[in-house]
């Protein structure tokens, strides 16, 4: 969930991201001021719902359909809009008291959202409903719960983080499924991770990066592909090796304060992994401008990429490349880590219609409608009992995912960090870390950024 879901699905580079994001902060202010609309309960007519990913679009749909049939009085207008697009509008649509009824939430933007009195806490409603909070998949309902301890949300998925690569080219480097079962990372040397990263980087020459005469500077295959510098929080760019350090984001679990990305630890792990640029085997920032990860994996220019689990069904769906998926490496406390999140439907404090908003809420959030969600195999629903279902949906994409899965029955996955002012610090964190991945600055530099965080909640 994903991801879900850098927050889940980016689609635009870092500094246009900060940019769109610094304008939210803007527009949040202006909610502030302007105050909301305290709407009403209606429980019937149009509720108006939005989504940004379009490859759930159709499975929604369907759940729409079955809760209009047993909720004639209600109708359900989905909108989809791309991630961009969809929190400008929202933003815009909470100034102007055009929000919609309801909306699919990130962990990453809730926050602020229920601080200014955005959206409605559901508390009351998920205990009158009797909703057994046990059936989701754990760590997924903890999420949900806001800095006033009130929660926001039901879990409508879950994600986590994993290793795509290519399948032909590790066997060609005489790399075996095993092995990448199997890899270990550490600050220092990189342990077999970066041994393996090594071999897959293929210069223009056929040299492999372990080998003598290897040209950095003319690179066919980079053996671990980049997608961003991974502001703020490097879900799939950089969270599952500095998580298995013993860091943390900030002083607090979520809702932190002070961040502490002037802990050395957090910056030897950037360090590293800025040195696979320098060596050849990661392609400079500026390469990220010529096509997603997905598309550099199915051209051959990149080996491995770590992403989360809801790109499943899309490097499934890649063709000409035969692609295999592996857990993310056991790092130097003996455990491997994965970031966890857990998307959900957020009600707004305007809709005039929250009792309809809320019945087609708890659908979503539904056996019903998750199962509609299993079967669609794009992503893995948060309700437990939909798991396997999901699994085998998903399996016809070719990969096994229980490198994902298994993270959560180990223990080893770790939530998405929950923070408030949260379009500040992507902003402040994008250009610090675009300006160290650039070589435009020391890796030292991270702790001016730090304090930069930091005076945002003083």
């Amino acid at each position: 969930m994903r991801s879900h879901r850098t927050p889940r699905r980016r689609t635009r580079t870092g500094a246009v991201r900060a940019a769109a994001f610094a304008g939210a902060a803007v527009l949040l202010s202006g909610c502030a001021s302007y105050g909301v609309s305290p709407g009403a309960d209606g429980d019937s007519g149009t509720v108006t719902y939005w989504l940004w990913e379009s490859a759930q679009l159709p499975a929604y749909q369907q759940c729409a359909e079955d809760f209009q049939a047993q909720n004639p009085d209600i109708d359900i207008k989905i909108e989809q809009f791309g991630w961009d697009d969809y929190w400008r509008k929202l933003f815009t649509g909470f100034i102007s008291d055009s929000a919609p009824d309801v909306f699919a939430d990130h962990t990453s933007r809730y926050g602020e959202f229920a601080d200014r009195g955005l959206i409605v806490p559901i508390d009351e409603q998920v205990q009158e409903a009797g909703i057994d909070l046990s059936q989701y998949v754990p760590g997924t309902t903890d999420l949900w719960i806001g800095p006033d301890g009130k929660r926001y949300g039901l879990p409508k998925d879950f994600d986590t983080i994993g290793l795509f690569y290519n399948r032909e080219m590790a066997e060609a480097a005489g790399i075996s499924a095993e092995q990448m079962s199997q890899l270990t990372w550490n600050p220092t040397d990189g342990g077999s991770y970066e041994q393996v990263i090594a071999r897959l980087t293929v210069d223009e020459n056929g040299v492999r990066g372990d080998e003598p005469g290897f040209d950095k500077s003319k690179v066919r295959t980079y053996g671990l592909g980049l997608g961003s510098a991974g502001a703020p929080f490097g879900q799939v760019e950089w969270s599952y090796l500095a998580m298995t350090t013993g860091w943390w984001y900030m002083d607090e679990q979520a809702w932190g304060t002070r961040f502490n990305y002037d802990d050395p630890r957090f910056q030897q792990t950037i360090s590293w992994w800025r040195g696979l640029i320098d060596k050849g085997y990661m392609p400079p920032l500026a390469f990220t401008e010529g096509g997603s990860p997905d598309q550099q994996m199915q051209a051959g220019r990149y080996a491995i990429v770590s992403e989360g689990s809801w790109q499943t069904a899309n490097y499934g769906a890649l063709e000409g490349v035969d692609l295999a998926l592996a857990p993310t490496p056991i790092g130097p406390n003996g455990r491997r880590a994965a970031m966890q999140n857990s998307l959900a439907d957020s009600i707004s404090t305007s809709s005039e219609v929250k009792g309809a908003a809320w019945k087609w809420v708890a659908h979503l959030a539904s056996e019903d409608c998750q199962s509609v969600v299993a079967d669609a195999g794009v992503v893995m629903p948060a309700i437990a009992s939909t798991v396997e279902a999901s699994k085998a949906s998903l399996g016809e994409t070719g990969f096994d995912i229980t490198a994902f899965t298994d993270q959560i029955d180990a223990g080893t996955t770790f939530p998405y960090p929950a923070i408030l002012r949260a379009a500040e610090v992507q902003a402040a964190t994008t250009t610090g870390l675009e300006n160290v991945m650039s070589f435009n600055t020391d890796v030292s530099s991270l702790t001016q950024m730090n304090e930069r965080v930091n005076a945002l909640f003083e």
